[in-house]
């Protein structure tokens, strides 16, 4: 697909979505401008829905919104606070290592760099582009989650297995100026109209530019 229908898409997208809920990772940054929040929003995120995740983020942060903070709390306090987010025993104590972490190597601050970022246990490529795209504002790549992978298999764009892999072809045909938008753009895009089962095909602003790869019924 030529570039300046990517460009099409993501924009027509992009003003769809503004009728929806932002995905709380990029609302937690918009807000407070903090890595640390995004990271630790991002890392309760996983495998769980956004309302859960936004509740659980903010009685988490009323208490402690820092790592020093955190690591004063009791696991099981941490449990309490963020339940119920999936595998949130796990989250707990996840959570306190990369605190304490991030204190004894990084002298409390979350790292700006892709290299360092996955140097922390369970962080992956999507969360430490989301890191580095929301927390820091910087431009490095796009993050890509299970409804990235989904939509840009879907419309065509790229035709790969694994979020990794899509993000390799992803960066490589939609033009630098609008990787900062796609995660959280395609994220809404995916909770909302193309979501995994049966999407909402008749009522997609983009039909006409998606080959609906895979798409065995739609609604």
């Amino acid at each position: 697909m030529e570039n300046k229908n990517i460009s099409k898409v993501i924009k027509i997208v992009k003003k769809e979505v503004k009728k929806f809920e932002t995905p709380v990772a990029t609302d937690i940054a918009n807000k407070s401008k903090d890595p640390f929040k995004v990271l630790i929003s991002c890392l309760l995120s996983l495998r769980t829905k956004d309302k859960v995740t936004a509740t659980a983020s903010k009685k988490l942060f009323s208490k402690a919104y820092t790592p020093k903070k955190i690591l004063s709390l009791k696991t099981s306090e941490i449990k309490k606070l963020i339940y119920p987010v999936g595998f949130y025993k796990t989250k707990a104590k996840r959570i306190k290592e990369i605190c304490k972490v991030l204190i004894e190597k990084y002298n409390g601050k979350v790292p700006d760099n892709m290299e360092e970022l996955l140097k922390l246990k369970g962080v992956g490529r999507k969360t430490a582009n989301i890191v580095l795209t929301y927390g820091y504002n910087k431009n490095y790549s796009i993050a890509v989650d299970t409804h990235v992978h989904k939509i840009a298999n879907r419309l065509g764009w790229v035709k790969t297995k694994t979020p990794n892999e899509t993000e390799l072809a992803l960066i490589r045909i939609i033009p630098k100026k609008y990787w900062p938008i796609v995660n959280d753009t395609f994220v809404t895009f995916g909770q909302n109209i193309c979501v995994p089962i049966s999407p909402f095909c008749s009522k997609c602003p983009v039909r006409n530019y998606c080959k609906r790869i895979n798409i065995v019924r739609s609604r």
